[in-house]
């Protein structure tokens, strides 16, 4: 059974992606996506508050009673759980909601800190209240997913994994967490655009998987299957995958999207296809510089050396 698809909202609040020339979405292409996701069936709806006015914006153009489910995002929790538990309230509030579907936890490292047993008791007494149907964790592998999913015993944990990126396959992580009863949901499923972009328009970090990157789309081209496809055919078909979340920049790369997800899995070699690079694997570290300086980009939603 393949996974199903839902939508990330990052780029309808700012500019995200490497491979993203289009900037962010305008409201009036936002409703047209939301629009033909809800035509579609699609359901889930990822919302990051630190990702611009993304709340109301979802709020302004989705259809009315909407037939989404939202997961949020927390914000990280210097300013105490209170306010955390205030921000989450006007995150539902903002999209016109009286509740959503899951209150993601974005910050593996809130969970490990001093604060991680309040923090995961503050969420099931929402939970327990009715503002989520569900809780869940949002972990990189550096995290120890599965020691979390051991620890909190979260309804779902959502994962970066892609064709390139194949680390949770290969550690068998995303199996073993489907055994425990835990919903695998995947995101970064293009690794933030980085299947798209051509070798030349690479920043100067990546240059050396370069090579690696134009191996996999010769044999990509070799076999007949665009990019698009075999990332999507990855994703969705990966055993313990439950969902997998995507973003696009307007309705025809939702249409294409779809498209290429009700296409038959191609017969590839897989495991080929997995990079190994660090740098490559940590979009944090991509415009890092030599000093280690990094600052966020406004444009671009990627860290960027200072």
């Amino acid at each position: 059974m393949t996974a199903t698809l839902g939508l990330g909202s990052a780029q309808f609040g700012c500019d995200y992606g490497i491979s993203n020339p289009r900037g962010r979405v305008a409201e009036d292409e936002v409703r047209q996506i939301l629009s033909y996701a809800a035509a579609c069936g699609l359901k889930t709806i990822d919302v990051a508050p630190y990702d611009g006015d993304v709340e109301r914006i979802l709020g302004r153009c989705w259809p009315f009673p909407s037939p989404f489910r939202p997961q949020i995002r927390t914000l990280r929790i210097e300013k105490g759980l209170d306010w955390l538990e205030s921000r989450l309230k006007r995150s539902v509030d903002h999209m016109g909601l009286a509740r959503a579907q899951v209150a993601l936890i974005d910050n593996a490292e809130d969970l490990m800190g001093p604060q991680g047993d309040a923090l995961w008791a503050r969420l099931e007494k929402l939970k327990g209240e009715g503002l989520f149907h569900r809780i869940g964790i949002n972990a990189t592998p550096k995290d120890q997913p599965l020691l979390l999913a051991r620890r909190f015993k979260p309804d779902m944990m959502q994962l970066p994994c892609s064709l390139l990126d194949q680390r949770l396959v290969q550690n068998g992580d995303i199996e073993a967490l489907a055994a425990l009863g835990t919903e695998v949901q995947i995101r970064s499923v293009f690794l933030q655009g980085l299947i798209f972009v051509p070798r030349e328009d690479l920043p100067p970090n990546l240059l050396p998987i370069g090579p690696q990157l134009s191996r996999v789309r010769r044999h990509l081209a070799e076999t007949g299957t665009d990019p698009l496809h075999a990332a999507l055919s990855f994703a969705l078909n990966l055993k313990g995958v439950s969902s997998v979340i995507v973003g696009v920049t307007s309705a025809a790369e939702l249409r294409a999207v779809i498209a290429a997800s009700d296409r038959p899995k191609p017969d590839l070699a897989w495991d080929s296809f997995a990079l190994t690079d660090e740098i490559a694997l940590d979009p944090e570290l991509w415009y890092r510089d030599l000093s280690g300086e990094a600052r966020r980009d406004t444009r671009s939603g990627f860290i960027r050396a200072a």
